[in-house]
């Protein structure tokens, strides 16, 4: 029992903490790892002991002063000015969970927010023990009970067969209920395991909708199953209206950054939870989502009964806000009861990286021009070959007004703009307008042809995000000068 409560710290943060008993001058501190965190310490008190020379990517520190027991204990330490980068003893103190753990720079390290967590903790000076003030080396194996202490895991790098950046948008509102947030919690857990997150593999982060949308923890957070099973389970039920369109806008435009934790050249994936309808319009947020490169997957759950289909604002929310009204980034379940069966066939939807259409790769973001020779040496049949040619490389693209974009110039001595990159915005129109491209006959003027398409055809984009490529397509020499307007071209494409 302890006589009386010492407050000890009031910066920002009052903290009452226990008095010394008597007799513990003498203890000695346990000796931990550098990403030992303050929820595998099982006691109210302990004096540990940091080891010196800790890398700071192994600290994982969320708060200041009080810190989410998720933290690295001696990151905690490091951060609030307890002990320096050489390690040494710390006091850690239990204290109970809280909301809105602050981020604060502090001695070389960037603690990271954290929306609530069930436990936390202080840290204070600790007492050196016996064992260092004779100067006795301190194992780091064995502490002074003779128990060997459970080794901390080496961070996993991961499924590397699936990277991807993804996004949990689960739904908060009155719709679902608490009952089925938590079953839709242990759903979304199960997902995340199977994925195999990991330095390398796939990152993962959490967004619920409700009334105001709430990002929950970002991709860098946590790069474990085990520390994103924890911060899944902390998510608490907000209520409210369900407005998923206003949550997948906020959760592609704010969500996806360098500074939260996005990878360069990763497939950025949101998965949406939605039970029974969105109270708002999720199409516009769609649309955003793929101006951002963001996939939106949607996993619906309970469909809207016909008594309930007059408050649905529009019964294709599903294939208007999808990535690709495909079929493939659409998840339907009946109901949130024996859902384990449906948790691989999504993972392995969200691992397909190919099927990732709204990620900018080289088949969704270039400008490409072809420039068809319609001379007299080609002739009306070989003609109609290399229209079949130009189709057949057309059609690997995905052509969108936000993906890529063909045009076509057919050139003899003159030139025709048969359709610019404005004219077609879906692959079926373009295959058409290609097909039904009419001879022409003439003279060969390659030369000329090039610098009319870069003019003419490229320059109207020239500030378009997507990647210029000029293929030409002829059968013999041309009777002007090449190599300065492909040059030219080149140089203008710098």
């Amino acid at each position: 029992m302890w006589a009386s409560w010492i407050p000890v710290l009031c910066l920002g943060v009052c903290l009452l903490l226990p008095p010394e008993p008597v007799g513990s001058e003498g203890a000695v501190p346990i000796p931990i790892t550098c990403s030992t965190r303050g929820l595998d310490i099982r006691k109210e008190k302990a004096d540990v002991l940091c080891p010196g020379g800790c890398p700071l990517e192994e600290f994982s520190v969320f708060g200041h002063i009080v810190y989410a027991s998720v933290s690295s204990i001696c990151g905690a330490a490091v951060h609030r000015g307890v002990i320096g980068h050489s390690g040494g003893p710390v006091r850690i103190y239990s204290l109970p969970g809280r909301e809105n753990y602050s981020s604060v720079v502090a001695n070389g390290i960037q603690s990271q927010t954290l929306s609530r967590w069930s436990a936390s903790f202080t840290v204070t000076k600790g007492k050196s023990g016996t064992q260092e003030a004779t100067g006795q080396a301190v194992s780091t194996t064995h502490p002074a009970t003779g128990k060997r202490l459970k080794k901390t895991p080496e961070k996993k790098t991961g499924n590397k067969d699936c990277k991807a950046d993804i996004a949990f948008l689960i739904d908060g509102s009155f719709n679902i209920g608490q009952r089925r947030f938590n079953l839709q919690k242990n759903f979304v857990g199960k997902v995340a395991l199977m994925l195999g997150i990991g330095t390398e593999g796939p990152h993962v982060g959490l967004v619920q909708a409700s009334e105001h949308p709430k990002i929950e923890f970002y991709l860098k957070n946590f790069t474990s199953a085990k520390d994103v099973l924890f911060a899944i389970k902390e998510v608490a039920f907000r209520g409210g209206n369900s407005n998923t369109g206003k949550a997948l806008k906020h959760t592609a435009q704010k969500f996806f950054t360098a500074d939260t934790g996005a990878r360069k050249g990763i497939p950025k994936v949101v998965v949406v939870f939605i039970d029974g309808w969105p109270s708002d319009d999720i199409e516009e947020a769609g649309i955003v989502a793929r101006e951002f490169d963001v996939n939106v997957f949607i996993v619906s759950v309970a469909k809207p009964i016909p008594e309930e289909l007059g408050m649905v604002q529009d019964v294709a929310f599903v294939d208007k806000a999808v990535c690709r009204n495909n079929g493939f980034f659409s998840y339907h379940m009946p109901n949130w009861f024996g859902t384990t069966k449906y948790v691989k066939p999504l993972v392995q939807k969200l691992c397909t990286h190919e099927q990732m259409m709204c990620s900018k790769t080289c088949y969704n973001s270039v400008n490409i021009a072809f420039l068809i020779d319609g001379s007299s040496s080609v002739g009306e049949s070989n003609f109609r070959l290399m229209l079949e040619f130009v189709s057949n490389i057309a059609k690997t693209f995905e052509i969108s007004d936000i993906g890529a974009k063909i045009a076509a110039v057919q050139f003899t001595y003159d030139q025709r703009t048969e359709f610019s990159f404005t004219d077609y915005s879906t692959k079926e129109n373009v295959l058409a307008v290609i097909r039904n491209i009419s001879y022409m006959s003439g003279g060969t003027a390659t030369g000329d042809a090039i610098s009319f398409t870069v003019r003419n055809v490229f320059g109207p984009v020239r500030d378009s995000p997507n990647k210029n490529f000029l293929v030409i397509v002829t059968d013999g020499q041309s009777y002007d000068d090449v190599r300065g307007p492909a040059a030219a071209a080149h140089d203008a494409a710098k």
